[in-house]
Formats: structure tokens, sequence, C-alpha cells
């Protein structure tokens, strides 16, 4: 039966490159010459450091940046608050998401089942699988969760005949 898995998974070693780029051209602008602007990247977690709200957001920016110009979709961050961090420093943590959620897997399966096409969604732990009889339904449900869900980048994988 023919089927596909709808995933959400970002390349963390593009994610990694646009960090230390940002941090590197940290390091050489004039701006943050002086400061304690840094960032790091631990796991799925990034965490931003500066010595204010402004200088938070200009380290931000120079992210957001290389991550566009790395073609990493910008859907896969969750910013957090910024948030003191001892003395007169502030501090953000970023989150990559990986795996798609409970809450997101659901909407995709009511998303297939509201369509009304001859396919099952089932839900396998941080995938969704989506099969039916038809390549041509499949391709069809792959346009819908594009145009449908589009707070998440979606990618599709294993498609199988």
């Amino acid at each position: 039966m023919p089927s596909f898995d709808a995933v959400l998974e970002p390349d963390l070693i593009q994610i990694r490159n646009a960090v230390d780029q940002t941090a590197k051209e940290v390091g050489n602008r004039f701006d943050f010459k002086g400061s304690s602007a840094k960032i790091e990247l631990v796991d799925k977690t990034i965490t931003a450091w500066a010595d204010n709200e402004f200088q938070l957001g200009q380290l931000r920016d120079v992210l957001l940046a290389r991550m566009a110009k790395r073609e990493v979709d910008l859907r896969y961050l969750d910013q957090g608050k910024p948030q003191p961090a001892g003395g007169d420093k502030v501090k953000q943590v970023i989150t990559v998401r990986s795996g798609i959620a409970q809450d997101l897997a659901k909407r995709i399966t009511s998303a297939i089942k509201e369509s009304r096409m001859k396919l099952q969604s089932s839900i396998q732990g941080d995938t969704v699988r989506i099969s039916g009889g038809k390549r041509d339904d499949l391709q069809a449900a792959m346009a819908l969760l594009r145009k449908q869900i589009d707070d998440a980048p979606l990618t599709f994988q294993n498609f199988r005949d």
C-alpha cells in the first residue's frame, strides 16, 4: 500500500554552521567590541547572551540572517522570552523544533480526515504516516498539508509505492 511519512526534521549541520558564523561575526563586529555578547548551540538549544536587550536583538537578527542565508526555515526556531542572566546581562533561549508534537499530529490527521480522500493517517511517535490506495491521492495529500499546515515546515519522507 503506498504511503509516506510527514516529519519535522531540521538540517542540524546548517544550523550549527549558522550559529558558528554568528559567533564569528559577533567577535568581529565593531558594535559588539568590549561586550560579553556570545551565542552557542548545545544539542537542539541555542542560547544567546548579551549586555542589554538591544544587543540581544542585534545578535538574534544576525543569527536569523545567517539561518536564512543557509536556507534553514525559520519556523524551526521557537524563540523564548529574554530573561535576566545575572547582573545587568540578559539571555534568550531558542529551541530548534524537531519531531512532530502531539497537537500538530492531531491537526494533520484531522486535515486528512476532513479532506474526504481515501487515505488513512496514523501517529507513530514523532512522525505521521499517511497511506492510501493511489499514488495521486498521496501527492494531493502532500499539497493539502503544505497549504493547511503553514506554521510548521513539514517534510515528507519514505514515499513508497
